[in-house]
């Protein structure tokens, strides 16, 4: 399924299920789906099932938003106490769609009591109270982590709340960030569970010794300890004075303290020229994304900010991102850092959501299902991956997963098809309809804005021959084979205005494109 018909379902208000291959678009598409959203006059609540997956999509935990905190049951007198809390009553009561991110490492009972949570608060015997649900997540990444000493953690899907949702599933099938035909080949057998010698002897060709290792390319662990112990031994290693860097915040300090545990930045970074960084955001238009790599080279002599090249040579001077915790279009809490973090290592479970153009990996010690495919599927290319070791638990993955994923496959074919043969006016009413039973405006303003404004007199007249002069595509239709090309030239790190001229189109059109791919925020 592709991302334009993830949004076309998600648009009728149906209850789905977001998931596909990493690098399959499932951030750029539930990003795209917020927008429309909003546009729309509808606010989306966002949620994630960890701190790290909140922070990135600008949202609460599902526990933090729903009440249940580190509750592991509910009873009835949970519940009533629930009910005389009054933000969390308008909190849940107001909702009109619920995003929850990273489904797959959410414990099934947990879902449960969010739904039953919902239902109560909401006075409505539907699943969610009657709220739209998007899952989003992979079940092939980490699963969820279960009390210790206790039964293994139910997976979302096999929770019976699951079934009272049933989600529409939406199986991204395009790939975004791995081009290496012989590398997604790898891939996808682990993701398939054929693990037959050709999978061991082409990562055998990435072992290499520690004196091969390129310079600045970051070690992902599956343990915290040796991150932090390799990441303050390299920069020690580095003659010369620190720059230190104080994390501030504002707001409520509970979700003050969520979105510091969340933050790959940490909340005291310490730098010096020399020192391996890593971008921990995306931004698009100024030329990083989450997991880009580089080096500090200097520190602005006005600012203080450092100044980072990346791997091709371009230089970017980081300054400070926001972080928050956003509910119904309301800032409730942020924290400000500057982007970036010791590169030297990093964790496997933080590295979920990157794009990484080279890794280190030591996986003799992977002990959990899903690690080594994580790690692997984290680096764009088969070059960019270096192998100190491996161990058979880390090319496994959950075999409940394995057999799941052929029937949510399935669903997402049969999704298709019967969208497929919709008439478009049909299609267009079901979303109208939606837009209309939440609420929201089935006109934005730039439609009206588009609509209306005829020419003051004196006015220059705007005509498509005269631009089309200077610029031979301006207002062109795209096709699938421009977007592709748009698409390669973004992902390899072209900047708007660069693309625009090796298309031949205007640098405003190109960001309206990327803007409607998902592939950039619309500021």
């Amino acid at each position: 399924m592709t991302q334009e018909q993830a949004l076309t379902i998600m648009k009728t208000g149906a209850n789905v299920f977001l998931t596909g291959e990493p690098g399959s678009g499932k951030t750029h598409t539930v990003n795209a789906y917020v927008r429309y959203l909003r546009d729309h006059g509808i606010q989306p609540s966002i949620t994630a099932s960890t701190g790290i997956a909140a922070t990135h999509i600008g949202g609460m935990t599902i526990h933090s938003w729903s009440g249940i905190a580190i509750k592991r049951f509910l009873t009835e007198q949970d519940l009533d106490e629930m009910g005389t809390r009054e933000a969390l009553v308008k909190r849940v009561t107001s909702a009109k769609v619920l995003i929850i991110d990273e489904v797959s490492m959410l414990d099934g009972n947990i879902l449960a009591m969010v739904e039953q949570v919902c239902r109560v608060l909401r006075r409505n015997d539907e699943a969610f109270g009657g709220l739209q649900v998007i899952f989003v997540g992979d079940f092939f990444q980490l699963p969820p982590i279960g009390e210790r000493g206790g039964a293994r953690a139910q997976f979302c899907f096999e929770a019976p709340v699951w079934q009272r949702v049933n989600p529409l599933v939406c199986y991204l099938s395009e790939q975004h960030r791995q081009e290496d035909a012989t590398f997604l080949a790898t891939l996808g057998a682990i993701r398939r569970g054929e693990i037959e010698d050709s999978v061991y002897e082409c990562l055998s060709e990435r072992n290499t010794s520690p004196d091969e290792h390129p310079e600045g390319t970051p070690h992902l662990f599956t343990h915290n300890m040796n991150v932090d112990q390799k990441n303050v031994e390299e920069l020690a290693r580095i003659e010369g004075a620190s720059c230190v860097f104080q994390m501030t915040s504002q707001g409520k300090n509970n979700l003050i303290e969520q979105l510091k545990k969340g933050c790959l930045s940490p909340e005291v970074l310490e730098l010096k020229i020399g020192a391996a960084v890593m971008f921990t955001k995306n931004s698009f238009e100024t030329g990083y994304v989450n997991g880009t790599l580089g080096t500090v080279i200097e520190f602005d002599q006005d600012t203080g900010f450092p100044i980072v090249e990346k791997k091709d040579g371009d230089r970017i001077t980081a300054t400070l991102s926001e972080w928050a915790v956003e509910d119904g279009g309301k800032v409730l809490a942020k924290i400000i850092q500057l982007p970036l973090r010791l590169a030297w290592a990093i964790t496997v479970h933080k590295s979920q959501g990157m794009s990484m153009d080279a890794a280190i990996m030591d996986l003799s010690r992977a002990f959990e299902y899903g690690q080594g495919y994580v790690a692997l599927s984290r680096v764009r290319t088969l070059e960019g991956i270096h192998l100190m070791g491996i161990n058979q638990r880390a090319l496994e993955v959950h075999p409940l997963v394995l057999e799941r994923d052929a029937i949510f496959r399935e669903a997402s074919h049969c999704a298709v098809d019967a969208f497929g043969v919709m008439p478009p006016d049909e299609i267009t009413k079901l979303h109208h309809n939606f837009i209309t039973a939440m609420g929201g405006k089935v006109e934005t303003k730039k439609e009206k804005q588009h609509k209306g404004g005829a020419k003051e007199a004196g006015e220059k007249k705007f005509t498509l021959a005269g631009l089309r002069e200077k610029h031979a595509k301006a207002y062109a239709k795209w096709d699938e084979a421009q977007e592709a090309e748009l698409i390669k030239l973004f992902e390899a790190g072209e900047k708007i205005k660069a693309i625009a001229e090796k298309m031949g189109r205007q640098p405003g059109g190109i960001r309206a494109r990327l803007i409607k791919l998902g592939l950039i925020e619309e500021s």
